[in-house]
């Protein structure tokens, strides 16, 4: 098949998990002998290799500033790329069989749509994230926020075969009048299988590893630990990663007097997270919204379990069963979170042996190659139905 994946962002050149996924789905599509295709925006030098071995990549934008200062996606790269994909299949439209593209930014998704007839190819479309008209007017303000709602409801619209990675997604998409069918993929995890587990830490150790952006809400996470210590004297915390809200999360841990207990080193080499992951005694994840939250899945593939927040836009609570493999904290508030760490001390090494079994138990199911499949076999499916 032809095969047109349409993202503005290629990994390694930007880091995070759409552009993983949509790396790993086109080396895997180029390997099974598909002709593969890649639209994007610059994000390397010219004349350096993009690296993606067997698939063309185009580039349908210039190098541009993704995000804003806050951590939010600046509204002209979109609109640039968004130009930049119509103009790509306007010309080269009926080359493909399929045009796999992400949902957001939703301009691409428009142009896929507005090009098909011409085309005459399929769409299908990643929904990593469906936000509320609530959330959108958070995000942006009433009048843009607003806008952006009604924008990404006229993709929901577009005839498209949708993947979900949630089931919190799925049903969103669905209540915002989607036109076809969505498939949720239940797998991200392209990592080790069988990675020792370490049933005894030695000192209770909190990890964070992510970008320090207001979704994440990274600044509660030091007076929770300050919090909990009163209880677990010996406690520390590693808070990695970088973003807009480091300096507050600095200003804290200064506040709370812990300079001497939780590190801030900002961004570490892959081989330091992946030590201090299975050393820690928990992994902290505050945030009030994730997509999926694969660093759950990372973690207990070491044993090691996790603390999510409850909130109706983290999907990441679909990926931790209370007492199994960690624990759902009912808000970011500091004594919440860390009324949720001392249950983890409190739990021990059994808690640890639990994740890991639950990681053992799951792990076909949630791996990246479970969901590489079911796109591949939805491919398959489409064109033996227009055969």
């Amino acid at each position: 098949m032809r095969i047109c994946l349409v993202y503005d962002c290629l990994f390694p050149h930007t880091v995070g998990g759409a552009e993983r996924w949509y790396r790993s789905l086109a080396e895997r599509l180029a390997a099974d002998g598909h002709e593969v295709t890649y639209l994007t925006l610059r994000q390397w030098d010219r004349g350096t290799p993009h690296g993606v071995r067997g698939v063309d990549v185009r580039v349908v934008g210039p190098r541009m500033k993704l995000y804003s200062g806050p951590g939010q996606r600046r509204i002209l790269p979109p609109l640039v790329f968004g130009v930049g994909v119509l103009l790509h299949l306007a010309r080269h439209g009926r080359r493909y069989d399929v045009v796999h593209t992400a949902s957001f930014p939703y301009f691409s998704l428009l142009a896929a749509a507005v090009m098909r007839p011409r085309g005459r190819y399929h769409v299908f479309a990643d929904w990593h994230e469906v936000w509320t008209r609530s959330y959108w007017r958070a995000y942006l303000g009433r009048v843009a926020g607003d806008v952006g709602w009604l924008v990404q409801r006229c993709c929901a619209r577009v005839r498209q075969r949708a993947f979900c990675f949630s089931r919190l997604h799925a049903a969103r998409l669905r209540a915002e009048g989607l036109r076809g069918e969505v498939t949720i993929l239940p797998g991200e995890y392209a990592g080790p299988r069988d990675l020792p587990v370490t049933e005894h830490v030695d000192t209770p150790l909190v990890l964070f590893a992510g970008r320090h952006i207001p979704e994440k809400q990274v600044p509660a996470i030091p007076p929770a630990v300050g919090l909990a210590r009163e209880r677990i004297p010996a406690l520390h915390a590693v808070i990695l990663g970088d973003g807009p809200d480091r300096n507050e999360v600095a200003r804290r841990v200064a506040r709370e007097g812990l300079r001497d207990i939780i590190e801030v080193p900002g961004f570490v080499e892959t081989a330091v997270v992946e030590d201090l992951m299975s050393r820690a005694m928990c992994l902290l994840l505050p945030s009030r919204r994730e997509g999926y939250g694969l660093v759950v899945i990372e973690a207990a593939a070491r044993g090691t379990p996790s603390i999510v927040v409850a909130d109706p836009d983290n999907a990441a609570v679909e990926l931790v069963n209370e007492g199994e493999n960690g624990y759902v904290a009912p808000s970011a508030e500091p004594a919440a979170l860390a009324e949720a760490i001392v249950r983890v001390h409190d739990a021990g090494p059994d808690l640890r042996r639990r994740t890991a079994a639950w990681f053992a138990r799951n792990v076909d199911r949630l791996s990246l190659e479970h969901s590489l499949q079911i796109v591949h076999d939805a491919y398959e499916a489409d064109r033996t139905a227009r055969s």
